[in-house]
């Protein structure tokens, strides 16, 4: 007796257009929609096409709305870019919270201490780099044990999350404003030493937030044309692919640990700096709010593209952003809006299935 062949099975796929990425990205998105209309007509009875308009006016349905969904998504889209350069040399930096921590921290501090002292430019540049320094060597400190011990990076770089929070808690304690709140309130409130330079004419939304976008679009562009066409980029990729093709290769492959955990912390302590200097102006333990967590699946989704990175973290905010106004608007509670992003992770993350590998159906056999 004959064995038949499966009606269809899975094949991995060769090479994929940008256009086809972007219809399977799409067709999921469609489908997380109508799952989500389904849920929303079931769990409130109310009509689905009236929340997706509220999950638009929520995320852009003013200027003000609209300008604070790009700054959350460039932020977003900045850890994102932080966390590439370690992922494509496959060291899992789960700890992008912590380096956004002791970013902010040491961005708080320049403004605590130094705002009066400094020129205002000066001080900027200063939390700058110093936040980049601060994220740095908290991401070199895992990379040194994996280099030299070859420790777990996912759990060390996941406790040092904690250890930056605790941290920041303890500086809290120092720089409390008003004594015995436990918070440190705005920074700066009256004179804003060290808020990020407004950008535009008083009445455009958006002026406290331009340079914020420079700084991510320059970052963008620098770690894509370093990934992509530098050698330390090669030898990123090298590393990753294998360590041991890469020692025979003649690459040492402890330096580029070191080296790639550099920058990743760098950038990431850098968003520590966008986000206290110019989006919150004040710290706390939920500075970095789970984007550091967020940022993994964007840089997953987007397989490191800054284009695809930019897309997919404009849609997570937009939805997260739209979502908290519909639970307010139908008095829902706040856990509706995260079922809601849930769905649509769901259907974009498996998507990804269909990214990179296609069916293909049993051929008729010829008579």
């Amino acid at each position: 007796m004959q064995n038949k062949e499966p009606l269809f099975r899975m094949v991995k796929r060769g090479q994929i257009s940008f256009a086809m990425i972007t219809a399977i990205h799409l067709a999921a998105l469609a489908l997380a929609l109508i799952v989500c209309a389904l849920v929303i007509v079931m769990v409130t009875g109310v009509n689905p096409l009236g929340v997706y308009a509220a999950v638009w006016g929520g995320a852009v349905g003013n200027a003000r709305r609209f300008w604070v969904t790009i700054r959350e998504t460039v932020i977003l889209m900045l850890i994102a870019v932080g966390l590439t350069p370690a992922f494509r040399m496959r060291f899992w930096n789960i700890g992008a919270e912590g380096q956004i921590l002791m970013g902010g921290m040491t961005s708080a501090a320049l403004m605590i201490y130094c705002g009066d002292k400094m020129p205002g430019f000066i001080l900027i540049t200063a939390m700058l780099v110093c936040s980049m320094i601060a994220g740095m060597i908290w991401g070199l400190v895992p990379a040194w044990f994996k280099a030299k011990y070859n420790t777990n990076e996912t759990l060390f770089t996941l406790m040092m999350n904690y250890v930056a929070m605790q941290l920041v808690t303890f500086a809290i304690c120092f720089w409390e404003n008003p004594k015995g709140s436990n918070t440190i309130g705005t920074i700066n409130q009256k004179t804003h030493y060290g808020w990020f330079p407004a950008i535009g004419a008083e009445k455009f939304a958006g002026r406290q937030y331009l340079f914020s976008c420079f700084i991510v679009a320059v970052v963008t562009l620098a770690v894509f044309f370093y990934l992509r066409r530098s050698k330390q980029g090669f030898e990123i990729s090298v590393v990753g692919s294998s360590r041991n093709t890469a020692r025979y290769a003649g690459i040492n492959v402890k330096t580029v640990i070191l080296r790639t955990m550099a920058i990743s912390g760098a950038i990431c302590g850098l968003a520590g700096a966008v986000i206290v200097g110019g989006s919150s102006h004040t710290l706390s333990t939920s500075t970095a709010n789970g984007r550091g967590f967020t940022a993994i699946i964007v840089a997953w989704m987007s397989n490191f593209n800054p284009l695809f990175m930019l897309l997919i973290s404009l849609l997570l905010i937009f939805m997260q952003q739209g979502s908290i106004q519909i639970a307010s608007q139908y008095k829902l509670n706040e856990s509706f809006s995260d079922i809601i992003i849930g769905i649509i992770l769901f259907f974009l993350i498996g998507c990804e299935f269909f990214v990179r590998y296609k069916l293909e159906f049993r051929k008729k056999e010829e008579s």
